[in-house]
């Protein structure tokens, strides 16, 4: 589930974020996410992604390579348990447009950014973009990067997974942007919606026996093992739930407790 340009239907979502100190880049969050789209728009679409952090450029996307199982290892980590609810660069760095799996990337620092780049993707995947709904992310989402993923597929297809890092603007609170809306118009914060998410959470700063432990691929690469966590604690969350965002505090991660995950 996520914000759509126009009618999309996805499905299958995995989400992942992470918490880690690079030994690069410092301390960081990390964000895996993977769905299957469909376009059932007449023309191109968009699914959109609001991540709290600035100055992110293509350069902040993870190569994956043949490594596309990593989040459904993460995912099978975590044991399903029964619930009922539950160094920063500018602002003004330019907006990047690049290509990954089926989706043509736009990355950029704010919302109001995204219709003045538009002309820099190709017509069958360029989308057109409801002036409300990107007021709505300049309401809601001030200080976040947003990534515009631009796609056509009619038929459903499974994207390769992504996964990006960025220095956080709040480094203790630890969000899974899951806002839900596939019809082009404004998100409703709040209202219920159906949720079908796998969720997982991580940090490199919790003991050794803390989580469920992951099952990594012995071949995978190392730039890309770097950015991944050797445990994880989350759940599968199903049903009907407030619309937003899956957050938990660094805090309660280390605690373990998967019941601290909260809908924002």
């Amino acid at each position: 589930m996520c914000v759509s340009a126009d009618l999309a239907d996805f499905t299958g979502t995995t989400l992942y974020v992470g918490r880690r100190t690079h030994p690069e880049h410092g301390l960081v969050h990390v964000l895996g996410y993977q769905n299957t789209a469909v376009n059932l728009a007449a023309g191109p679409n968009a699914m959109l992604l609001h991540l709290p952090g600035v100055g992110l450029t293509s350069g902040n996307l993870v190569p994956v390579g043949r490594d596309i199982d990593f989040l459904d290892r993460i995912a099978r980590a975590c044991q399903p348990v029964t619930r009922g609810e539950i160094a920063f660069m500018s602002a003004a760095a330019p907006v990047q447009v690049f290509e990954h799996d089926i989706y043509t990337m736009v990355l950029a620092p704010d919302a109001t950014r995204l219709l003045s780049t538009l002309d820099r993707v190709e017509p069958r995947k360029r989308p057109r973009l409801n002036e409300d709904l990107l007021a709505f992310y300049v309401d809601h989402y001030p200080a976040h990067t947003i990534l515009l993923c631009c796609f056509d597929n009619a038929e459903a297809q499974r994207a390769k997974p992504l996964l990006l890092w960025y220095p956080p603007t709040d480094p203790d609170l630890l969000v899974a942007p899951a806002l839900d809306c596939h019809t082009g118009a404004q998100p409703t914060p709040g209202s219920l919606v159906p949720v079908d998410h796998r969720v997982a959470f991580a940090t490199d700063a919790a003991p050794p026996d803390w989580g469920r432990p992951v099952a990594h691929s012995p071949t995978m690469r190392h730039k890309l093992r770097q950015f991944l966590p050797d445990a994880v604690i989350g759940d599968h969350f199903q049903g009907l739930l407030p619309n937003g965002d899956f957050a938990i505090t660094h805090d309660d991660l280390l605690a373990g407790d998967v019941g601290k995950v909260r809908r924002v």
